[in-house]
């Protein structure tokens, strides 16, 4: 049982099968609407000292399980807890789900992948680390790419792990930052409003779309979800 928990596979079993059973109890157990910010802002807020902790774990839980979505409670966080502390649980809450799915993906494969999210991942391992570094930093810029398959797909090429973590947090501090900020644009006058929600739709939207329809840096090259 101890050389179990040694091995980078058995630790990479139980984050799975952990998962998997949270996101489960999710479905089944009466929970709020998590495609509703409204709904989740009065559970993280009726949580207390928790709904921190909570929403960061669920938040984390979000990028290893796809039909939890991550976008709506980061707008939800950004409603209860304002700037810049919305901005920080996020992105500890994304950047540790990341981390997670990384390992998953580097150590149990696509069987494993397919089991948590129901999608199917292949990579292109015929580019240098600093490329795929670079990659990485923009598909979390600007969403290109779904993150948990960035995150699986990398794990799978066995990107080296310090490259992984520098482009995956640089990366997504600007578009998680908007996406807080953009929750608490909703309690602000309505100029201020429409600015953040277009600059939301330009970044969050309108540059994804054409870095995806024009392949820009060989996105659709490289990691591919089914």
């Amino acid at each position: 049982m101890k050389n179990f928990w040694l091995r980078p596979n058995g630790v990479a079993l139980a984050i799975a099968v952990a998962c998997a059973l949270v996101a489960g109890w999710l479905v089944l157990e009466p929970s709020p609407d998590l495609l509703n910010p409204t709904a989740l802002k009065l559970t993280l807020q009726q949580m207390g000292a928790w709904g921190p902790v909570t929403y960061i774990a669920v938040l984390a839980l979000s990028v290893v399980v796809s039909p939890i979505p991550g976008a709506p409670m980061a707008v939800a966080a950004g409603m209860v807890w304002g700037m810049p502390l919305a901005g920080i649980y996020s992105v500890i809450g994304g950047f540790v789900g990341s981390l997670m799915a990384y390992f998953i993906g580097r150590t149990l494969g696509n069987t494993a992948i397919r089991a948590l999210t129901g999608k199917s991942i292949s990579v292109d391992a015929h580019r240098g680390e600093r490329h795929l570094g670079w990659l990485i930093f923009f598909s979390r810029l600007f969403p290109v790419l779904p993150f948990d398959g960035v995150s699986y797909g990398a794990g799978m090429l066995k990107l080296s792990v310090k490259v992984y973590a520098v482009a995956t947090l640089l990366g997504m501090i600007p578009s998680t930052f908007l996406l807080s900020y953009a929750g608490k644009s909703l309690t602000m006058t309505m100029p201020q409003r429409i600015a953040t929600f277009g600059l939301l739709l330009i970044v969050l939207v309108g540059l994804p779309w054409a870095a995806y329809r024009y392949n820009w840096f060989g996105f659709r090259d490289i990691i591919r979800v089914e």
